[in-house]
């Protein structure tokens, strides 16, 4: 059986772009709250990023930037978590899923497994080396792939059934 997903693009324009990206944004306020209950669970789940990739997959790049930027800003200023010293290379990678999560939708038009990872592969691995450059540390760069492993894992198959059955229409 066939799950019929529709995928959107809205543009800045629209009303239904900012409606959206508050709802994603506010998911992403929500969730990181959620997973800094446990120990390094920011680190380890990666929660900031998950409601972008479904915002940005799903409503189009546009609502993905504006999620992407106003969810790391707002997390920080209203609960301090991510520290302001880390805020650079989380909107790095934040806007790197937006629009690859956009891109990906908006050529394919549809979700799948394979396409879900290849955007949150893309999106480290070009946020990796851009926190590298920003940072100077590769080590810190890489942190990531060392201990963010069942985050990358909650995006692609969390994010797979949050956009194929929980938001089909």
């Amino acid at each position: 059986m066939e799950t019929t997903v529709k995928l959107y693009s809205l543009s800045y324009n629209d009303t239904k772009t900012y409606l959206a990206a508050l709802l994603f944004a506010a998911g992403n306020l929500a969730l990181p709250q959620f997973f800094h209950l446990f120990p390094q669970g920011g680190m380890i789940w990666l929660p900031i990023y998950f409601f972008t990739l479904v915002g940005a997959y799903k409503y189009g790049w546009k609502a993905g930037v504006l999620t992407a930027v106003a969810s790391p800003l707002l997390n920080s200023w209203l609960f301090g978590m991510p520290l302001p010293a880390v805020l650079p290379a989380i909107l790095l990678k934040s806007v790197i899923l937006a629009l690859a999560a956009g891109f990906v939708a908006r050529r394919f038009r549809k979700v799948t497994l394979p396409l879900l990872l290849a955007v949150v592969l893309s999106y480290q691995v070009l946020g990796t080396l851009g926190e590298w450059a920003m940072s100077g540390s590769f080590f810190s760069a890489v942190q990531d792939f060392r201990i963010g492993l069942p985050g990358m894992l909650l995006q692609v198959l969390g994010g797979y059934g949050v956009i194929k059955y929980i938001i089909r229409k």
